[in-house]
């Protein structure tokens, strides 16, 4: 592979192909570590994008398996438009098991491609950009939803795998300072280990490991659910009477009697409510998806106000617009820094008739 030290200028085809790019897991952290703000800020702008119809993101593709029904393989196409001008996609699994194995369990990559001719010009590790624009996007969550007020002190963290560490960054790089962070995970050891972490962050609050997930949410002003479970686990409203925001980032894990007594804000309606996330069971349940206040996006822009005397549910699909969009920005600053590894011939027969 060759590296390179410039951008492509959007080569179509009167230009010829463009150069095939290899953009590592290293590469994509150091791109992103310390810059929450500036992914926090793209993500705002790539929901004002999607919600001005400026980017195309069909519903994903999920990929199961009889012989293995806890794993899938989920494909996200999106075109984002504006300043962006790229499309792409990203191929990213689950597979539970791996996590006895002593591996993560999610691993992904992200194509993108060339916006005028199609050629792909790079293939991105794309775990850690799913992550960080999952953080992002909550990090912003927990901002818009809470305007007007005072930042929660306690913030509660159920399930502690890569997610909830890089909202932890998320919302730490963006100048949130709790008094108290709640810890809760089915396995002891995953919480301990996730405390470790928080304490080698430079954690200021008090951490706090709870047995139950009734005593986090119970002592957490915001609520962070980033968990693997597959379908509702918590039943019981009275647990959110003292209207907790919620960051339910994993989608499946409230019943939908919870939903129905909360405020609920979306990314995208028609595709959060849809592969039986706990907004698509309560849809089922009551044939009608007028629990749903709106978008993050109406929101932002002040075409709802979520009020204050009821628990607001945060619920992300996660758009497919989302990774392109960071991608590019990786992809740009690495450029930038002549860091691109190119694939040397990886596109061979080029001519149209041999």
């Amino acid at each position: 592979m060759t590296a390179v030290d410039a951008r492509p200028d959007a080569p179509g085809p009167a230009t010829g192909v463009p150069p095939f790019a290899v953009i590592t897991g290293q590469q994509v952290e150091e791109a992103l570590r310390g810059r929450e703000r500036q992914v926090v800020d793209l993500v705002a702008e790539t929901y004002r994008l999607h919600d001005l119809g400026d980017t195309v993101n069909p519903p994903s593709s999920f990929l199961r398996f009889p012989d293995r029904p806890t794993s899938r393989i989920i494909a996200l196409p999106a075109s984002v438009g504006g300043d962006v001008r790229t499309d792409g996609l990203k191929w990213v699994s689950s597979f539970p098991e791996n996590v006895a194995a002593g591996i993560p369990r999610a691993s992904a990559v992200l194509i993108l491609n060339d916006h005028d001719c199609g050629y792909p010009i790079a293939c991105l590790e794309a775990s850690i950009i799913n992550a960080a624009r999952t953080a992002a996007s909550a990090a912003l969550a927990a901002d818009v939803l809470g305007r007007g007020g005072p930042r929660p002190t306690r913030v509660g963290f159920i399930g502690t795998g890569l997610i909830a560490r890089f909202v932890h960054t998320y919302l730490a790089g963006t100048g949130w300072a709790p008094d108290e962070v709640g810890v809760h995970d089915l396995s002891p050891e995953s919480a301990a280990g996730f405390r470790g972490h928080l304490e080698r962050a430079g954690e200021r609050g008090r951490i706090t490991v709870h047995d139950t997930a009734e005593s986090l949410i119970r002592s957490s002003d915001l609520v962070v659910f980033a968990t693997v479970a597959g379908e509702p686990h918590v039943h019981d409203p009275s647990w959110f009477d003292h209207h907790p925001l919620v960051l339910h980032v994993s989608l499946r894990d409230l019943s939908p009697e919870i939903v129905l007594a909360s405020t609920n804000v979306v990314d995208d309606v028609d595709h959060c409510l849809r592969a039986n996330t706990s907004p698509h069971l309560t849809e089922q349940q009551v044939g009608h998806r007028e629990f749903v206040l709106g978008t993050l996006a109406d929101v932002m822009a002040g075409r709802v106000t979520p009020p204050r005397d009821r628990t607001t549910i945060f619920s992300p699909f996660g758009l497919g617009v989302l990774d392109v969009a960071l991608g590019r920005w990786v992809y740009d600053d690495v450029a930038r820094r002549g860091g691109l590894h190119v694939v040397d011939g990886f596109f061979h027969e080029l001519r149209r008739h041999g």
